[in-house]
């Protein structure tokens, strides 16, 4: 009688290293891939409050935010379409990115943009660069059993210390309404921005990042276009040749590069360092808005910036140990 043998395949234990060193060697890719992003936004992001500067000179702001805005994101969601082959989303998608955008780009950035009709650029930026400490002060008020420890709270104080030496620079602004409502717009602005990339954070998306990007850029412009109609002169839109190349330069750089970059960062970095770019931006803005327009720069403002930075250091130092002593603690419980 004819006897068949059979051959049974072993698993081969190879199979599942190889399967976990790509997973690793992915993962590596990824994190490096988000700190060259984050480098990136500190660069480019400093750039813009020149560029919203520029722009709204001559041009109502929330027109101009709005243009910017919306042109980018339907450059990038068409290129994410085109080029990544993504399905249309469903409309709890499209509704969840309309609220992000509402939040992100018209009251983070069209207010921003109408503030500085009124406001120095480097003075926003140096306004702005203090949303790492709301971010923080966000995560520790959405958990009641949280309170800042010592280091954070002489942070917070630095900051607004640095905050409060801008303003003793521009102390005679203060008489001008404009101005005061332009300061109080950047501040706006700044609370809404952590509150959205707070959000963003911790709703759980496993949707295509750039596409996410797109989406909230494209939508927070389609909610400038109301505020224009509310706030901006309309009778008077001239384009300019600053306004026409600020706006293309905010579009492609600004928004279409920038802001998809920021979203895959705080999607695979945690959110205190995803927020450091706060460091360099007003650095770069200060800079470039003494060299290109003329801006107030001089050793009351350097030194208001230095302790601006410091202020956000500690807060940002203070909350990773108290991450780190309750993972101690935990760790010491099991």
């Amino acid at each position: 009688m004819c006897q068949i043998k059979t051959k049974v395949s072993r698993p081969n234990p190879s199979n599942g290293i190889n399967f976990a060193h790509s997973k690793s060697i992915a993962i590596k890719r990824d994190i490096l891939f988000a700190y060259l992003s984050l480098a990136a936004i500190c660069l480019l992001w400093g750039t813009t409050f020149l560029g919203i500067r520029i722009g709204v000179k001559d041009f109502p702001p929330f027109l101009f935010a709005a243009i910017r805005q919306m042109s980018a994101g339907l450059l990038l969601t068409v290129f994410v379409f085109i080029t990544q082959k993504e399905k249309i989303p469903d409309l709890s998608y499209i509704l969840k990115m309309a609220v992000f955008g509402f939040f992100m780009i018209t009251m983070g950035n069209g207010l921003v943009s109408w503030a500085e009709v009124f406001v120095d650029s480097g003075v926003a930026a140096i306004i702005c660069s203090i949303m790492p400490v709301l971010v923080i002060l966000i995560n520790l008020g959405m958990d009641r059993s949280e309170f800042p420890n010592p280091l954070i709270v002489i942070g917070v104080i630095i900051g607004l210390g640095g905050i409060v030496l801008v303003f003793s620079e521009h102390l005679a602004s203060f008489a001008n309404p404009n101005y005061t409502m332009g300061i109080a717009l950047v501040f706006t602005a700044t609370i809404s921005w952590a509150v959205g990339s707070t959000a963003m954070r911790r709703v759980n998306q496993t949707s295509n990042p750039f596409l996410n990007a797109g989406m909230q850029m494209f939508f927070g412009g389609v909610w400038c276009m109301p505020l224009s109609f509310l706030f901006d002169d309309l009778s008077h839109v001239q384009w300019t040749q600053p306004t026409f190349y600020s706006l293309i330069y905010l579009i492609i750089f600004g928004s279409a590069v920038a802001y998809p970059l920021y979203y895959y960062a705080i999607a695979k970095l945690p959110m205190t360092i995803a927020s450091l770019y706060s460091y360099v931006n007003p650095l770069v803005a200060v800079v470039l808005g003494w060299l290109v327009l003329d801006e107030k720069l001089n050793l009351r403002i350097g030194l208001a910036f230095i302790i601006t930075v410091t202020g956000i250091y500690l807060v940002n130092r203070g909350y990773q140990n108290k991450k780190r002593g309750a993972y101690d603690l935990s760790k010491a419980k099991a």
